[in-house]
């Protein structure tokens, strides 16, 4: 199957590529840049940007699925360039879902976040079927709004899609702004460790190679129509994450600052679904992932070292 992978070049993208390969399909990367983590040539690449329609529609050409991942993911971009991340979250998933209507794409694998849960007060674990609440954040807004798109032309045009809702990524290739990426390079220089707030607000981390086999796995055809949660299976809290860095690379002091607006806390997302339909459960214990992340830095001394077997900007990788 080729499939178009939107951010191939970035972070999770590139995960996601390499999966792709393992699985025998043919991917091609749509970003703004060449993949940095793999060599010149080995995997198709067209450059270009997520709003730009012709840009799009080419690249999905002959493509039989498309994997949306491009957006900005950064939060705290998010709230610095609203405007932008408005325009890349919201209007290039209308553009990638009328190209993909155009080019009669069989399937097309829309990248949200459990954001989208907010900090809702239902019984937990939350499922798929939880109603959500009205979003407080923008970065939330604009990916639900990519949901919606989705559901929309499946209703009007029988576009099949497939909405994953992602945990907090991490490992290998991870930005350096990402918590876990920003924490280890903290204590590498010796720095302290600033936590925004209290630090008991929780995240359901999922290590990316995990996520990334999760991706994969949801172009079966059972996902049609169908949301799942890819999540880890513990919930770390911001405080938690600190004290792991520390215990790993250096025990350097932990200092508060003010809470982000609007905030993730703390609600427990299932991942029930994506285990009985995909068979798709996280095998990287937290830990675990930030351990491997420390030796791709080390064996990398922080370099990008093309994958044998893909830069943040408009079409940039969760």
């Amino acid at each position: 199957m080729k499939v178009l992978v939107t951010g191939g070049s970035g972070f999770i993208g590139s995960h996601v590529v390499d999966r792709l390969c393992a699985y025998g399909h043919e991917p091609r990367i749509f970003d703004l840049v060449p993949s940095m983590h793999h060599a010149d040539g080995q995997v198709e690449t067209v450059l270009g940007d997520v709003l730009d329609r012709h840009a799009v529609r080419t690249a999905m050409r002959g493509c039989h699925a498309v994997i949306h991942l491009a957006a900005v993911a950064d939060v705290d971009r998010v709230v610095a360039e609203p405007s932008h991340s408005e325009l890349v979250n919201g209007r290039g998933t209308e553009v990638l879902l009328e190209a993909a209507r155009a080019e009669e794409i069989e399937r097309v694998v829309y990248a949200s976040t459990v954001w989208v849960y907010g900090n809702s007060p239902r019984t937990e674990p939350l499922d798929e079927d939880a109603l959500l609440p009205l979003p407080s954040h923008l970065y939330t807004a604009t990916k639900l709004a990519g949901e919606m798109y989705c559901r929309a032309y499946g209703e009007l045009y029988g576009l099949a899609h497939t909405i994953l809702r992602f945990g907090i990524p991490h490992g290998p290739r991870s930005r350096p702004t990402a918590v876990v990426a920003a924490f280890v390079a903290r204590a590498l220089a010796g720095e302290a460790l600033t936590i925004n707030g209290d630090g008991s607000q929780a995240r359901q981390f999922v290590y990316v190679e995990d996520l990334a086999e999760g991706v994969v796995t949801a172009l079966v055809p059972l996902a049609a129509g169908r949301i799942y949660n890819l999540v880890g299976g513990e919930t770390v809290s911001v405080r938690g994450v600190a004290e792991t860095v520390r215990e790993l690379v250096a025990d350097v002091p932990i200092v508060h600052a003010a809470p982000r607006h609007a905030d993730l806390r703390r609600v427990q997302i299932s991942g029930e679904r994506a285990a009985r339909e995909l068979g798709w459960t996280p095998t990287t214990l937290f830990v675990e992932g930030v351990r491997r992340y420390l030796a791709w830095l080390t064996s990398t001394n922080g370099r990008v070292v093309p994958a044998i077997h893909a830069l943040d900007g408009r079409a940039a990788a969760h």
